[in-house]
Protein backbone atom coordinates (compact mmCIF):
# COMPACT_ATOMS: atom_id res chain seq x y z
CA UNK A 1 0.00 0.00 0.00
CA UNK A 2 1.38 3.43 -0.42
CA UNK A 3 1.64 5.97 2.04
CA UNK A 4 -1.87 7.50 1.66
CA UNK A 5 -3.31 4.62 2.43
CA UNK A 6 -1.51 3.64 5.41
CA UNK A 7 -1.80 6.62 6.98
CA UNK A 8 -5.43 6.33 6.89
CA UNK A 9 -5.73 2.64 7.77
CA UNK A 10 -3.27 3.66 10.99
CA UNK A 11 -5.04 6.84 11.92
CA UNK A 12 -2.02 9.38 11.38
CA UNK A 13 -0.68 11.71 8.99
CA UNK A 14 1.64 10.96 5.91
CA UNK A 15 4.37 13.24 7.65
CA UNK A 16 4.56 11.09 10.86
CA UNK A 17 5.01 8.26 8.77
CA UNK A 18 7.87 9.64 6.79
CA UNK A 19 9.32 10.74 10.11
CA UNK A 20 9.38 7.25 11.72
CA UNK A 21 10.79 6.15 8.97
CA UNK A 22 13.91 9.17 8.93
CA UNK A 23 14.16 7.77 13.15
CA UNK A 24 14.33 4.42 12.22
CA UNK A 25 11.18 3.13 13.64
CA UNK A 26 9.84 1.63 10.80
CA UNK A 27 11.15 0.94 6.96
CA UNK A 28 9.10 1.12 3.49
CA UNK A 29 10.04 -0.39 0.23
CA UNK A 30 10.15 2.03 -2.95
CA UNK A 31 8.26 1.38 -5.95
CA UNK A 32 9.76 1.73 -9.34
CA UNK A 33 8.49 5.48 -9.54
CA UNK A 34 10.08 5.72 -6.00
CA UNK A 35 6.92 5.88 -3.89
CA UNK A 36 7.19 4.40 -0.39
CA UNK A 37 5.18 1.35 -0.49
CA UNK A 38 4.38 -0.75 2.40
CA UNK A 39 3.00 -4.22 3.48
CA UNK A 40 -0.46 -5.11 6.17
CA UNK A 41 1.73 -5.31 8.55
CA UNK A 42 2.77 -2.02 8.83
CA UNK A 43 -0.87 -1.10 9.75
CA UNK A 44 -0.10 -2.52 13.49
CA UNK A 45 3.62 -1.30 13.64
CA UNK A 46 2.31 2.72 13.05
CA UNK A 47 -0.29 1.45 15.78
CA UNK A 48 2.40 0.01 18.45
CA UNK A 49 4.60 2.93 17.31
CA UNK A 50 1.61 5.57 18.34
CA UNK A 51 1.09 3.54 21.37
CA UNK A 52 4.38 3.98 22.56
CA UNK A 53 4.85 7.34 22.24
CA UNK A 54 1.03 8.23 23.73
CA UNK A 55 2.66 6.35 26.44
CA UNK A 56 5.57 8.59 26.72
CA UNK A 57 8.12 7.15 24.93
CA UNK A 58 10.44 9.70 23.02
CA UNK A 59 11.83 8.71 18.96
CA UNK A 60 15.21 9.67 20.22
CA UNK A 61 14.67 6.53 22.67
CA UNK A 62 15.30 3.76 19.95
CA UNK A 63 18.96 3.67 19.46
CA UNK A 64 19.69 1.94 23.06
CA UNK A 65 15.88 1.01 23.65
CA UNK A 66 14.87 -2.52 21.55
CA UNK A 67 11.11 -1.61 22.03
CA UNK A 68 11.44 0.59 19.76
CA UNK A 69 13.38 -0.73 16.83
CA UNK A 70 11.72 -1.18 13.52
CA UNK A 71 12.49 -4.91 13.54
CA UNK A 72 16.17 -4.63 13.90
CA UNK A 73 18.03 -7.39 15.11
CA UNK A 74 19.64 -7.26 18.56
CA UNK A 75 21.99 -9.73 19.96
CA UNK A 76 20.18 -13.61 18.76
CA UNK A 77 16.69 -12.41 18.02
CA UNK A 78 14.73 -9.56 16.38
CA UNK A 79 12.96 -7.49 18.76
CA UNK A 80 9.00 -6.09 17.38
CA UNK A 81 8.23 -2.91 18.16
CA UNK A 82 6.13 -4.44 21.17
CA UNK A 83 8.95 -5.75 22.50
CA UNK A 84 7.86 -9.26 22.49
CA UNK A 85 9.68 -12.31 20.95
CA UNK A 86 8.70 -13.23 16.80
CA UNK A 87 7.89 -16.78 18.34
Amino acid sequence: MLIGELAERAGTSSRALRYYELQGLMESARSGNGYRTYDSASVLRVRQIRGLLDAGFSTHHHPADPALRAGRETGDRTVPIGGGSDA
